[in-house]
């Protein structure tokens, strides 16, 4: 009974430190710090850094124009922006609208090897100092780029990461959910960067200084993550700056949503082998001590301590008589699953969940991670997928 309860203490306690516990921690270290520690200011960076902003975009057509109009609409000196669109491998004539727009650097091959292949490709083309990314599906504020380039007044910083916005209106029962969970995201970065560095950026939109970029193997699946980590492994740190944001629309369904979610799940699986050097505390404690408690603890075992969390509950009410606490606890989280399958439900109606909505994400979160830990080992992950269906409805553009 011992052991039953020591591992009940651990799952939960792993849980807590992982969604709650860390964010505490550091909002504290960062309060505390800031009372008695002079940070380092630097002036904003007024000079215009020349920049290049990379977007792959495989069968993007649907959505392309939107893209090319956004993209040409953002506000910064045009003798200092330039424009790199990679279409490889697309069969929808997606080169053919950017060919139509010769301020945009096309890069085309009837060959599809993937994202970072496409993305490798571009950067050997790029000759500013700092290059941008952004997805085809996503659409940028105006001033991103302007917002973005004052954080590199800072020779310490690398990289920044913008933040990344999901459509949420009354049409959009899944944009409420995956909004909420960008929010909390959103949250953790400002933490993050405050402590030292955001681990990790998403691909929606982020920079980089170019000459930190460095090449690695085609398989690589979560590109935007290890390419703004490479970053910090080289000394620098990835700030934050939610003035530069990236709106995208939410999955047509349930389905698609997971489709999409367990495929990253593989691929943060796949990424730790790129950056072992992370778990080096004698190097990079700072950034390892991030990396461990926002990435993996999350990604390997709190999916499997939800599992233990409940088994060794129920073993423990089970077995035992006096177990007030125990049973208690088991009834709330009998509640807490009862109360997501409710909302998985109401969201697959297409209706709003409301509260049920907190309940059904972290668990269709966790049900994700580890459906991808299963694609991981058993080798079904892939750089080449089919894009998940995006819901349709009002412009995304900003």
């Amino acid at each position: 009974m011992t052991t039953l309860k020591i591992l009940f203490w651990i799952s939960l306690s792993v849980l807590f430190y992982c969604y709650i516990g860390y964010g505490l921690l550091v909002f504290l270290f960062n309060t505390i710090r800031s009372s008695w520690v002079v940070k380092n200011k630097y002036p904003l960076n007024t000079e215009h850094l020349p920049v290049t902003l990379v977007v792959a975009a495989y069968n993007e057509g649907s959505i392309l124009q939107q893209k090319i109009s956004n993209t040409l609409a953002i506000r910064y000196p045009s003798d200092h922006l330039k424009f790199i669109f990679i279409t490889d491998g697309s069969t929808d004539g997606s080169e053919l609208m950017v060919k139509e727009h010769p301020i945009i650097r096309l890069l085309h091959q009837t060959e599809r090897k993937g994202k970072y292949a496409a993305i490798k490709r571009a950067m050997r083309e790029v000759d500013t100092p700092v290059v941008a990314f952004s997805d085809a599906n996503s659409m940028l504020n105006a001033e991103c780029i302007e917002r973005i380039i004052t954080h590199f007044a800072d020779p310490k910083v690398g990289g920044v990461a913008g933040e990344k916005k999901i459509i949420r209106n009354s049409a959009s029962a899944l944009g409420e959910a995956e909004g909420l969970y960008w929010q909390y995201e959103s949250l953790m970065k400002r933490l993050d960067a405050d402590f030292n560095t955001v681990t990790g950026a998403a691909g929606e939109l982020f920079a980089i200084r170019t000459n930190l970029f460095r090449e690695l193997d085609d398989q690589l699946i979560l590109d935007d993550f290890v390419i703004s980590m490479q970053v910090c492994l080289q000394g620098y740190r990835i700030g934050y700056e939610p003035g530069a944001f990236a709106v995208e629309l939410p999955s047509a369904t349930v389905t698609e949503e997971a489709k999409r979610k367990i495929r990253i799940s593989a691929g943060a699986y796949q990424s730790i082998g790129y950056l072992k050097k992370c778990l080096d505390l004698f190097n990079y404690p700072w950034l390892g001590f991030q990396y461990i408690s926002r990435r993996l603890l999350r990604w390997i075992f709190c999916p499997f301590m939800l599992f233990l969390l409940t088994l060794t509950n129920l073993l423990i009410v089970w077995k035992q008589t006096d177990t007030n606490f125990f049973t208690i606890f088991l009834l709330c989280q009998a509640g807490f699953y009862i109360l997501a399958f409710a909302g998985w439900l109401i969201i697959n109606s297409g209706k709003r969940a409301g509260l049920l909505t907190i309940p059904f994400y972290f668990v269709f979160m966790n049900y994700c991670l580890f459906r991808g830990f299963l694609k991981y080992i058993r080798k079904q992950h892939t750089v080449l997928w089919e894009k998940s269906l995006r819901q349709t409805g009002k412009s995304v553009s900003q």
